[in-house]
């Protein structure tokens, strides 16, 4: 709940500090005072947009930037975490911490909001004021004539064992949405997927005739080369034996490098003993000979396998050109037609797959449609229970508030499953006997919608901690009616914290806190401020609320009066009543 809202520069009101408390205050003031920017500054906390002109300009006519800040404590743990989400701190974290929420606007409209000292989009700082304040004001009136919202009041009515079996209810809903949701597209696709397999099998196979191995396209060019240049290869290795071995034939005239090591090293040999860096020169001399043994030999080697071979040239081009057609379809090597036929073998294998899950979504689908027919169906019970229940109780709220013959019927119109039920919920009302109920926003006027709304909100009321703000509530209303609103105001506060913007002092009078807004004039601009009313000047400002600026000992009597009515314990036990049998 708030303990503290702080406005500067909203309105007419240039500087306000609110030190709010659990239970029922009162706000009130002259007309143009702006006691509705009260309400207004908590609107931009729950994020509405700012009115154009809100921002007030001093007497020189200088803009200023409006801000409104708001300090609430008990708080929830879904507030907590999502402000931890946002970036934002609390204030104390202790057993009970604090949170600061702020907007600011500018007199050209930027506005700028903040979480628990956090910059953020304004629609995050709604995310997190929405669970802690709710406004009724005509705006809500207008809430109150629309479907989800009387769909919401009567689950909030009918307790938790409802909420429960809607709770259920959801989560199957979701859970067959997005079952059915994949088996449609799995079954459009059907044909997609049968194209796409024989694609790919194709493919496969025609890679598998192939048979490809790693690096062969490689390995193939490498050997064609040597093929395609055999006769150069053995004009040069024989060459290169020539000289490394001599020749054969005239091997005085050429005897060749071996040969030609051979005598130097004898004859270094033959000095070693008489010079020791002769030994040495002999020795690696002997190292060589061993050297060009050993290439002369290979060297051979290698002339003997110079063959030409037209037949594994032939072969080789062959294969090449397999590969080659491989290549312009799959990949740009044979390493590239590998790799995607790996990844090809995994994706047909998920298409081939997918029929069994079409087979496994179908039957999913079939179990989550008899759950949530079996939800739907208890979902319709406990809401036409609930719907008698509450009709009921607001009727009794509303004789209490002057209504004695009006009466609201809450159809429950079993329909198709949908992702609230399978039931479209409607609030009826007549105002007289004999009148014929219509929808609740058509027939009823605008102190009866007033009426209507404070006994339902007394009666469903289940939120704890939660602050309620009330604007207008007591419109078209007076005399004994007003008093009633009063009472109720002040049983609601027992469970939420309450503010309510009004004018009569008959509401005002069940309050536990009063502050009235007050406005003055320099003769060049119209300020207002917030004092809070003291427990002793009670009496006085609500005579003057009645009798006007100058209270008559007459209104001084009826509000000592109004007081006394106020402070006597609440006769009518049926509200707490109805909720321990919820």
């Amino acid at each position: 709940m708030i303990n503290e809202l702080r406005i500067s520069d909203l309105g007419v009101i240039a500087e306000a500090t609110l030190e709010l408390a659990p239970g029922f205050t009162a706000v009130t003031g002259e007309t143009g005072a702006g006691k509705t920017m009260i309400v207004s500054g908590l609107g931009l906390l729950l994020g509405q947009r700012a009115a154009r002109g809100i921002v007030r300009r001093d007497g020189a006519g200088t803009e200023r930037t409006a801000r409104v800040e708001g300090r609430f404590d008990r708080l929830p743990g879904p507030v907590r975490a999502r402000v931890e989400d946002l970036g934002g701190a609390l204030d104390e974290p202790d057993d009970d911490p604090e949170l600061v929420l702020a907007r600011t606007v500018g007199a050209a409209g930027r506005s700028r909001a903040y979480v628990g000292g956090a910059q953020v989009p304004v629609a995050s700082l709604t995310t997190v004021s929405e669970e802690l304040i709710t406004i009724h004001g005509q705006s809500g009136q207008i809430r109150l004539a629309l479907p989800d919202t009387q769909r919401d009041m009567l689950d909030r009515f009918g307790g938790d064992a409802l909420r429960a079996i809607l709770a259920d209810y959801r989560a199957t809903w979701q859970a067959w949405r997005t079952a059915s949701a994949e088996l449609d597209t799995l079954r459009a696709r059907a044909r997609e997927r049968a194209r796409e397999v024989d694609m790919l099998r194709h493919a496969l196979d025609e890679i598998a005739a192939v048979d490809p191995t790693p690096g062969e396209d490689e390995e193939l060019v490498a050997e064609t080369t040597r093929l395609q240049a055999v006769d150069d290869l053995r004009v040069a290795a024989a060459k290169a034996a020539l000289a490394l071995n001599g020749d054969e034939v005239d091997f005085d005239t050429s005897p060749g490098a071996a040969a030609l090591v051979g005598v130097a090293r004898h004859a270094l040999e033959s000095i070693a003993e008489a010079d020791a860096q002769a030994a040495s020169l002999a020795t690696r001399t002997r190292e060589l000979v061993y050297q060009l043994n050993d290439l002369g030999a290979d060297l051979a080697g290698y002339l003997d396998g110079l063959e030409a071979d037209p037949a594994r040239l032939e072969e080789i081009t062959a294969r090449r050109a397999a590969l080659a057609g491989l290549h312009r379809k799959y990949g740009d090597t044979t390493d590239a037609v590998l790799a995607w036929a790996t990844a090809s073998r995994a994706r047909l294998d998920e298409l081939v797959g997918t029929d069994d899950r079409i087979g496994e979504l179908a039957a999913e689908v079939g179990r989550l449609t008899a759950r949530l027919s079996g939800l739907a169906a208890e979902l319709t019970a406990a809401r036409g229970t609930a719907a008698r229940r509450l009709e009921e109780a607001v009727r009794e709220e509303l004789a209490a508030l002057a209504m004695p013959n009006a009466r609201l019927s809450v159809v429950v119109e079993p329909g198709e499953p949908g992702p609230w039920g399978a039931e479209s919920i409607e609030f009826l009302f007549a105002a007289n006997p004999g009148a014929l109920p219509g929808p609740l926003g058509k027939v009823a006027s605008g102190g009866e919608l007033s009426r209507v709304r404070l006994a339902l909100e007394v009666t469903v009321a289940d939120s704890p901690d939660q602050t309620l703000v009330f604007d207008e509530v007591d419109s078209g209303v007076g005399g004994a009616v007003a008093v009633e609103i009063g009472r109720r105001l002040k049983r609601l506060a027992e469970r939420s914290q309450v503010v309510v913007v009004t004018h009569l002092a008959q509401v005002a009078a069940f309050a536990d806190r009063h502050f009235v807004v007050v406005k003055s004039d320099d003769g060049r601009i119209t300020t207002s401020g917030v004092r809070e009313v003291a427990r002793a000047d009670r009496a006085g400002e609500l005579a003057r609320m009645m009798a006007g600026i100058d209270a008559t000992d007459t209104a001084l009597a009826h509000a000592e009066e109004l007081l006394a009515v106020a402070a006597e314990p609440a006769s009518n036990g049926s509200l707490v009543a109805r909720r321990s049998n919820r």
